[in-house]
């Protein structure tokens, strides 16, 4: 991924080539078209439908995507959310659910905690998921703060996730490989690519060596993701955000290695979005191979496509093309049949179970006094602030596109005066519905104006745009957004006190479609205090819905 440390305007600044890989073409598919990748070994099961991209319009970045038998996983970049580095589980490359978390919380210094500092835009960024079949165990590795390295390692991928390492290398962009002698290695650098081998318990880096420089008429490359293919291993890397390349080495992992362009200004699959790039490559069971990508789609953030592999005779990856583009829809994976249904990835939470689904991330760690489950969501105030970026325990979810709608049912008897909750639709300029109680009273209220600047310093604590007196302890918030990109990219609030029939407040809200800050938008329970600690909320149902 990007930093600032790149030129401002990354896309201008990346715009010195042009072109696109010559490659398969595949034609146009339909609904119900049956095909069979051409470079599948044999298999009882035909793909006899299609999918259409982006195969989750959720926000998921610097994805890195692996088999173990039957299932795939998928990992993700969270910047300053905890739980960090959410795992997405499938049985067939398309349609996934949530499954864990590879880091239980952001146990890298007190700015993930909002104490006296702010970890905005840090934290968890491209990191690499793998699984070490010798031991059975899953490997989490990715850098932080530009200082060291972290490995976690668990059993399954829905935990116990603990740390097994800290490594005083950055690992930048880290690509983690498994060798087939069960060895560690480590990809990772910008520009300057690296390859790092690890001691045989993970633990600690046995050497590094530079592999590979970029060329100054490519300009960056990083995002590693490496691969043990055939024999020769291979480093698949981004040139944000318009490119991908891959590095080949039929010598061992320490090189030399030969480049080559997989793509570059490719047209995407999501209107309005940008081009697919950085992601990882997964086989199958029956042999053919995959390419999952994102493309930037803000306001909602970087979401994931897939498209076919397929490989040339001297071992080179080629993306397959529709109509010279990435395609809107291709023939369904051929996989076994999936052993049960996904859970869906929107619907309705009670809070009735232990513990928060892994849907859920708190906007930097919780404080873990100040809430609880089991008979709803209760968010006891954890901060004395008049700004939401300060407030700790706000709870957040991933917005589904193109259009959905949250709703929150929120029961308000313990507020206090001076408390602030609500439901939020959080990024680095917000607004919300929410409850503000003063004087004894309580009003709905209809919140713009909660804004960062670029070093993410808060520059607006919000402005009332319209309220309303609420009469009794219970009121259902609810929230439209619409994050298709370009010209639309609005959002509105309304309210109920009986949940059939809800009253608009405030007018629409243009949500930011800049990528400096990375993350998407989402929506966002929040609960903070102008006044002093001790008043609480109860959520006892949220629902997010798509049309």
């Amino acid at each position: 991924m990007s930093w600032s440390r790149h030129p401002v305007n990354r896309r201008a600044a990346l715009a010195t080539g042009t072109g696109l890989l010559a490659g398969g073409v595949l034609p146009a598919v339909t609904a119900g078209q049956a095909s069979a990748d051409p470079t599948a070994g044999p298999s009882p099961l035909l793909a006899a439908a299609s999918y259409t991209n982006p195969v989750l319009w959720q926000d998921f970045a610097d994805i890195d995507i692996i088999r173990v038998q039957d299932t795939y996983y998928c990992s993700a970049s969270t910047m300053h959310y905890s739980p960090g580095a959410p795992i997405l589980r499938s049985y067939d490359l398309v349609n996934w659910e949530f499954a864990g978390h590879s880091v239980p919380r952001l146990d890298f210094g007190t700015k993930y905690d909002l104490n006296g500092a702010r970890g905005y835009v840090r934290g968890i960024w491209a990191s690499s998921l793998a699984y070490r079949p010798s031991s059975k165990t899953f490997y989490w590795l990715g850098q932080i703060d530009f200082a060291k390295s972290y490995v976690y390692t668990a059993p399954a991928v829905e935990g116990p996730w603990n740390r097994l390492a800290t490594i005083d290398t950055a690992y930048y962009d880290a690509g983690m490989l498994v060798d087939t002698d069960d060895t560690l290695y480590v990809a990772y650098g910008n520009s300057t690519i690296n390859v790092a081998q690890l001691s045989a318990d993970g633990r600690t880096q046995v050497r590094t060596q530079q592999v590979f420089s970029t060329p100054s008429s490519i300009g960056t490359l990083e995002g590693s993701r490496f691969y043990k293919i055939n024999g020769s291993y291979y480093i698949f890397l981004t040139r944000p955000a318009n490119g991908q390349y891959v590095l080949k080495s039929t010598s061992g992992p320490f090189g030399p290695y030969t480049l080559r362009q997989v793509l570059l200004d490719l047209p995407g699959p999501v209107s309005g979005g940008g081009v697919p790039h950085q992601g990882g490559l997964v086989q199958t069971q029956y042999g053919a191979w995959y390419y999952m990508a994102f493309v930037d789609a803000y306001p909602g953030g970087r979401i994931p496509v897939l498209a076919p592999v397929t490989w040339t005779a001297d071992g080179w990856p080629t993306v397959q093309l529709v109509n010279n583009a990435w395609g809107r829809s291709y023939p369904l994976p051929a996989v076994p049949a999936p052993p049960r249904t996904v859970e869906p990835m929107t619907g309705v939470d009670h809070f009735t179970g232990t513990s928060l689904a892994p849907k859920w991330e708190w906007n930097h760690n919780p404080d873990n006094t100040k809430w609880s489950v089991g008979n709803g969501l209760t968010l006891g105030t954890a901060t004395v602030t008049s700004d939401l970026y300060w407030a700790r325990n706000t709870l957040t979810h991933r917005i589904p596109g193109p259009t959905s709608t949250a709703t929150a049912l929120i029961e308000f008897s313990g507020m206090r005066d001076g408390d602030r909750a609500g439901l939020a639709l959080l990024r680095d300029s917000s607004a919300c519905i929410g409850l503000m109680r003063d004087g004894g009273g309580t009003r709905v209220v209809m919140v713009d104006a909660l804004t960062m600047d670029a070093n993410w310093n808060t520059t607006g604590t919000g402005t009332v745009r319209a309220s309303a007196n609420v009469p009794g302890t219970r009121v259902w918030l609810r929230a439209k957004a619409d994050i298709t990109p370009g010209a639309k990219r609005t959002a509105t609030f309304s309210y109920s006190t009986d949940g059939t029939s809800f009253t608009s407040l405030g007018p629409a809200f243009t949500l930011n479609n800049a990528w400096q800050f990375f993350m998407g938008y989402r929506y966002a329970l929040f609960n903070f205090t102008t006044g002093s600690l001790g008043g609480s909320v109860k959520v006892t149902r949220f629902e997010v819905a798509t049309p």
